[in-house]
């Protein structure tokens, strides 16, 4: 073999072996700059989300997660279900950069969390009361003991606002941050402990009352708002939060957040979404 034949081969040789070095290296520092996100969903609201711990979750917010993550391949999107008072003190601590379940906008969540502008969906309120209550709206609720809402959350928020422009009808709205699922609150409604809970619709009541065949109805909407993912406040998460809203945006106008809430609430819930 010729001295130029072995030069020639053993540059060949070092020239593959570089390239391959090079894409290794590529692969790396592409594997480097995923950042993992991980996310607490409700672990019993379905159809808006459902799946415990070491389950894979379901549901309109899961699949609107995925459909954000599809948009933005710099981040991987770790789910797993959380009950509503871990999700929001996870979401406090840093255990989760991401918190999903329904939420409202409202002054404290502002303050403690990261919002995007860009809502995720839209949610019904109703009031579960028994069947033979005459509970139908808000003024009905004067005198009636309503179970306790979450200290400083979207329907203590709304609650607070309807009395301020009804003076006239006091109704007693009591704060609390016990987080009892909300199938054990129906059931207290039926079993007259309480005597309505007022609650977003999305959040599987009308599943609960048809499998239990509790004696609760639902009233028509008494409001409908936006709900919204709440994020961890830290400036590492500005960007993500931006990243969020810019494709909860492009979800919107390509109609796959309508595609969606069709599958999982059988209308369009972005005809609500301001």
């Amino acid at each position: 073999m010729s001295s130029i034949k072995s030069t020639s081969r053993r540059t060949f040789g070092l020239a593959v072996a570089g390239v391959a070095l090079a894409l290794a290296t590529a692969g790396l520092s592409h594997a480097e700059d995923v950042r993992t996100i991980k996310i607490a969903t409700a672990a019993e609201s379905k159809p808006l989300s459902w799946g415990a711990i070491g389950v894979e979750p379901q549901g309109y917010e899961p699949d609107v997660l995925k459909a954000i993550n599809a948009k933005l391949p710099q981040y991987k999107f770790v789910m797993e279900g959380a009950a509503d008072i871990a999700q929001e003190t996870g979401l406090a601590t840093g255990k989760y950069d991401i918190a999903t379940g329904g939420y409202y906008r409202a002054p404290a969540r502002e303050k403690q969390f990261l919002i995007p502008e860009s809502p995720i969906g839209a949610s019904l309120i109703k009031i579960y009361s028994r069947k033979d209550s005459g509970i139908n709206e808000m003024k009905d609720l004067v005198g009636k003991k309503i179970v306790p809402v979450t200290a400083g959350g979207g329907i203590y928020k709304f609650a607070t606002a309807w009395q301020e422009k009804n003076p006239d009808f006091k109704i007693e709205i009591t704060a609390s941050s016990a987080g009892i699922p909300y199938p054990d609150r129906l059931k207290e409604v039926e079993n007259g402990k309480y005597d309505a809970l007022v609650l977003p619709s999305n959040l599987g009541e009308q599943t609960v009352i048809d499998q239990q065949k509790l004696d609760v109805k639902a009233s028509e909407p008494v409001a409908i708002n936006n709900t919204f993912v709440l994020i961890h406040r830290s400036e590492e998460n500005k960007a993500l939060s931006e990243d969020i809203d810019k494709a909860l945006k492009e979800l919107k106008a390509d109609g796959t957040l309508a595609k969606l809430s069709q599958k999982w609430f059988g209308e369009d819930i972005t005809t609500y979404m301001k």
